[in-house]
């Protein structure tokens, strides 16, 4: 065979290979849908704008065998906040407000109000037998949201009662004396803003409409050297002797959230 003869050969049967157009015969193919966001990615996004917002809102909170609670949520323009929660010391029968200014953060009674007693350096944990948990909401676990590197389990979840915004189960990955986060469904709006959250001491649901922030956040009271109250009911006193009741002095006990 020639190598003219070779050439034609192989022409025929590229020729061949192909239809009457000439282009290879193939099976149809398009490109790939987009790959949906993962659970965290997606709730990582509205965390993103919630750490970004600036504002005032009222919140119910309701639990198991309690009467519903007010909780009015102000986070200012320079990142200062204050959290006001109805019931949320002395076993339910006294209201404060958790304060945070660069300062220190502030347990301040309110209805009526009182001094002001700092309780903890600003951005840290407060004492547990004076920490009613809920403020962590707003503020330190949108840190813990973000951060990929801390170990938490997500999953799409049902719509909490009395909102329809998109709601995702989080749960620490590891177990912990004190875990990052509570696990709970979180509940975040296109907004940014917390829907609802249900959560060991409770299920968050906003109300109302949220207003705009102020630039700082004041303290409802002075500030005052003496003991914050503590989450948890006083001890019933208890009979002497001689039969008069004598208060009994204990230390308070260590709090998993709102009374």
């Amino acid at each position: 065979m020639t190598a003219g003869t070779a050439l034609a050969v192989l022409a025929v049967g590229a020729l061949a290979a192909c239809g009457s157009t000439g282009v290879p015969v193939t099976g149809v193919t398009s490109d790939p849908a987009p790959a949906k966001p993962d659970p965290r990615s997606q709730l990582a996004a509205r965390v993103a704008v919630a750490k970004d917002q600036r504002y005032i809102a009222a919140y119910t909170l309701t639990a198991q065998g309690k009467s519903p609670r007010s909780i009015l949520v102000s986070i200012a323009t320079d990142r200062t906040w204050r959290v006001d929660v109805q019931g949320g010391a002395l076993g339910g029968t006294a209201d404060v407000a958790i304060a945070s200014r660069p300062e220190g953060q502030y347990q301040c009674p309110i209805n009526p109000s009182s001094g002001c007693v700092k309780v903890a350096a600003s951005g840290k944990k407060l004492p547990p037998a004076v920490d009613p948990r809920v403020q962590y909401v707003f503020v330190a676990w949108l840190d813990v949201l973000l951060d990929r590197q801390i170990p938490l389990s997500m999953a799409p979840a049902d719509p909490l009662a009395g909102t329809s915004a998109p709601c995702f189960a989080v749960e620490p990955a590891v177990t912990a004396v004190q875990p990052p986060i509570d696990p709970g469904v979180y509940c975040y709006n296109d907004n940014g803003m917390l829907a609802a959250a249900r959560l060991p001491f409770g299920q968050l649901t906003l109300t109302g409409d949220v207003i705009a922030a102020p630039s700082t956040i004041s303290l409802p009271g002075p500030v005052v050297d003496g003991a914050p109250l503590a989450t948890t009911a006083p001890p019933p006193p208890s009979p002497n002797p001689s039969g008069s009741q004598v208060p009994r002095s204990v230390s308070p006990s260590p709090s998993k959230g709102v009374a």
